[in-house]
């Protein structure tokens, strides 16, 4: 996600400036760097950490539905296998004893990442009512940033590199991250301004994440 989810320690939201920073660091005064939007939609990556007063990122809009459609019609798209969706399908979600939760939709078939390693990943991000607020998908680019070094939010670094009863991910894998307050963006919430926040303070994040490998 350079990239951007969280930082550990303290969560002091900042504003965006690129389109694809590291998740939230846990500097409080680097700025979160967060996935694109288009159609002038406020987005707040994972991966860095936020300050005070984190900016608000457009990303691209995403394809039609009518151009969906029409390449339907036209045989060009394909639907996915049986066995392919079968491998997304939804899971249940256990919980660590930090708080973090976690489902392997997909075990990866590659290495594990090692602390300190550069690595890569795609993420799609919710609020818990659903709603997206990030996604590397979108702007066709995967988050690269160091793994387990505070570059990313807590729930992003155990999340892939495991611990606390959580198992770590290997390349290729696709897990579901479903992170409280304090493994996210805490109190202070992220991409506030003008009263309002892209992320509320206190809020549960899910993540979808695709680990890559190394970059």
């Amino acid at each position: 996600m350079s990239s951007l989810p969280f930082a550990v320690g303290t969560y002091s939201p900042r504003n965006l400036s690129k389109p694809h920073s590291k998740l939230l660091a846990k500097n409080v005064d680097k700025a979160v760097t967060s996935i694109k939007w288009s159609s002038n939609k406020q987005n707040i990556s994972p991966i860095e950490q936020l300050n005070e007063n984190p900016r608000v990122f457009q990303r691209r809009e995403a394809v039609g539905f009518g151009l969906c459609f029409g390449l339907l019609e036209a045989g060009l798209l394909q639907l996915p296998q049986p066995s392919a969706v079968a491998e997304e399908a939804p899971c249940e979600l256990t919980l660590s004893p930090s708080g973090l939760g976690f489902c392997d939709k997909v075990v990866g078939k590659g290495p594990e990442a090692v602390k300190g390693q550069l690595i890569k990943a795609h993420y799609v991000g919710r609020l818990e009512n659903g709603k997206v607020f990030d996604s590397s998908y979108n702007r066709r680019k995967p988050l690269t940033f160091r793994v387990g070094v505070g570059e990313v939010i807590k729930g992003w670094d155990q999340g892939i590199l495991g611990g606390d009863g959580v198992p770590p991910m290997l390349a290729g894998g696709k897990r579901t991250l479903r992170l409280p307050p304090e493994l996210g963006y805490g109190t202070r919430g992220a991409g506030c301004k003008g009263g309002s926040c892209i992320i509320p303070p206190d809020s549960v994040l899910l993540f979808d994440v695709e680990f890559i490998g190394k970059a």
